[in-house]
This record gives structure tokens, sequence and C-alpha cells, in this order.
């Protein structure tokens, strides 16, 4: 066998394992770490459009409240509950990560009292 017959899989049968070489050495590690990839990416795209929606249900029930508020003469932002998510998010995620996530998300929240 020469070199390139040993250790290397002919491209066009790499993705099927057939044809020579196809289970020598790290040839099929590439692919089972790129399938392993492939679906750990899927899973955060997933995760990501579950994370978006519950962005957009929660800027909806924070809207409901600012509208109410703001009609039984309230003010829109009430400090003293954003207080406690920040703790909420801190006591979860860590001080640092949480508070940033909680402010992000109090920011996006609040909109501007008539979206």
């Amino acid at each position: 066998m020469t070199t390139t017959q040993s250790t290397r899989t002919n491209p066009a049968t790499a993705a099927t394992g057939t044809g020579s070489g196809a289970a020598v050495g790290g040839d099929a590690a590439p692919d089972t770490a790129t399938a392993r990839i492939s679906g750990a990416r899927q899973r955060i795209d997933d995760l990501d459009a579950r994370i978006v929606a519950l962005i957009k249900e929660r800027m909806s029930a924070s809207d409901e409240i600012q509208q109410i508020r703001i009609t039984d003469g309230g003010r829109r932002v009430d400090l003293a509950r954003e207080m406690d998510i920040l703790r909420h998010y801190s006591d979860a995620l860590g001080r640092e990560r949480g508070t940033r996530l909680a402010m992000t998300l109090l920011e996006l929240c609040r909109g501007t009292g008539g979206r």
C-alpha cells in the first residue's frame, strides 16, 4: 500500500463509509464529529426558537401590566419588581451573567408605553 492508500478515504465515498480505508485511522471520527456538531447545532436552533417565543410572550405580558398600571394612574415601571427579577436571575445564573440577562430582558420588556 502507498501512503495515500493507507490513510485517506475517497471523498466521494467518505460520507457513506464505503470504499477503501473508510474505517482506517481517524477517517470515521470527522464524520461522527460532524454529525454530533450538526445535532448539537440543531438543538441550539430549536432552543433559540423557543427562547424567542418565550421572550415575545414575556414582552406581551409586560406590556399588558404596564398598560393596566398606567390606566390606573400608576407608573409604567415598578422598580421594586425589577429588583426582584434581577435577584432571581442573579441567583439562578450567577451574579454577572444573571444580572446581564435580566437587564436585557427588562430593557426589552419595558417598551415605550405605547408599543
